[in-house]
């Protein structure tokens, strides 16, 4: 059975690990909370949560049989090497289970609410940016701890030996850097320009003289 060389990057791959963990887990709140809040899901694309839900089930699946199976891990070190470090932590199983359900909620609100498309809108406004910065954050440090693995068992078959963690953190983070780029560059919030006072406060006499009348 593999072991860590190294306790200093292994305390590294357990921090990164589990501020993914919390950074991916939390982006699911806001917009949950701006569901909430707007009683709609405009802005937020039902395709998007579908897939999204279909993705997070199938890593469930397959974290959980990597994780918890003794066959499954028997034939992944057959494969790589029994030297080899299993390349599913405590964090992944625990992050795919939070996913399934928290992606399942969104899915239920969107039977309350409508949802529409942001290219056709041209606008991001009703899908929070705090999801995708928080994604974002979960995706690098994702790679930061397959790395420290990677580094301390010098074998970089971490990555192409968990392709389903790997392409995750890969889509997630490009769809993150685009979604960034609507929000801020091609879409941004117009703001609403309030009215002048002078615009506001009525201009009539509150009393009218006698010739007025």
């Amino acid at each position: 059975m593999a072991s860590w060389n190294s306790a200093s990057l292994e305390v590294l791959y357990n921090v990164f690990g589990w501020i993914a963990f919390v950074s991916w887990s939390i982006s699911f709140y806001p917009q949950v909370i701006l569901n909430f809040r707007r009683k709609s899901v405009v802005g937020l694309n039902f395709d998007f949560v579908v897939l999204n839900l279909t993705k997070h089930s199938s890593y469930l699946i397959y974290n959980a049989s990597v994780f918890f199976s003794a066959a499954v891990q028997r034939q992944y070190r057959e494969k790589y090497g029994f030297n080899q470090m299993i390349p599913v932590a405590a964090n992944d199983v625990a992050f795919s289970i939070h996913a399934v359900l928290l992606t399942a909620f969104t899915l239920f609100q969107i039977t309350i609410y409508d949802a529409v498309m942001n290219f056709r809108r041209k606008s991001t406004v009703g899908f929070s940016i705090g999801n995708i910065l928080l994604d974002l954050l979960g995706g690098l440090t994702n790679y930061g701890q397959m790395a420290m693995q990677s580094i301390d068992q010098n074998s970089w078959v971490n990555f192409y030996g968990n392709v389903g963690k790997t392409l995750l953190s890969l889509v997630s983070i490009f769809f993150d850097l685009l979604f960034i780029l609507q929000h801020y560059v091609l879409y941004p919030a117009k703001k609403v320009d309030s009215p002048d006072l002078d615009e506001v406060v009525s201009k009539d006499p509150l009393l009218k003289s006698s010739e007025d009348v």
